[in-house]
């Protein structure tokens, strides 16, 4: 459930569309279940905020929350920094949280510990219709593949393989969109 919930998500994020938020919501809840189980706590926190960021993603692009619809745009200076602050201080917290639980870190963690920092920035930017969203995803999502697959966690790492080719496609529409829209 959270594989096909996940996959709906980013195709309604691709499409610009709201229900990116409720099945992403359904499908991170079910994922937080599911990593700390498997005791991979830095992935776990992780879908844990973007079960919180689903709330917020979901407020910002509902027409309720905006007097006019939320466009897509490019990240402004100020946005890029507090960016690099998110990064850096996902980073940090990650690594704390696998300290809180007492976990011996190897090469596969501070891998998960900086895979968190960018998708926790680009869920941030996604919230905010920011094109770079994408370009956090695919990089993330490339690197999580083999992570997965390393950690012998097959779905997950053909989730992510689907995630990369979906945040490709979705960065070019995107792309489209906000050409179309500088041209106006």
């Amino acid at each position: 459930m959270a594989f096909i919930f996940g996959i709906l998500s980013v195709f309604c994020a691709k499409k610009e569309n709201i229900w990116v938020y409720p099945t992403g919501l359904i499908s991170t809840v079910i994922t937080v279940y599911l990593l700390y189980q498997a005791r991979y706590f830095g992935d776990m926190t992780m879908n844990f905020y973007y079960s919180i960021m689903s709330v917020y993603g979901w407020y910002k692009w509902s027409s309720r929350a905006n007097q006019t619809q939320l466009a897509i745009t490019r990240t402004t200076s100020r946005e890029k920094i507090i960016g690099f602050g998110f990064f850096f201080l996902t980073m940090g917290i990650t690594f704390l949280v696998y300290k809180f639980f007492h976990y011996t870190l190897e090469i596969p963690n501070y891998i998960d510990i900086f895979t968190s920092g960018i998708f926790f920035t680009g869920m941030w930017y996604m919230a905010l219709k920011k094109i770079e969203n994408w370009t956090l995803w695919i990089i993330g999502d490339i690197i999580a593949v083999p992570l997965f697959a390393y950690r012998g966690l097959g779905m997950l790492s053909l989730q992510y393989l689907i995630f990369t080719i979906l945040a490709v496609l979705a960065y070019l529409e995107w792309k489209k969109i906000l050409n179309n829209n500088l041209q106006k």
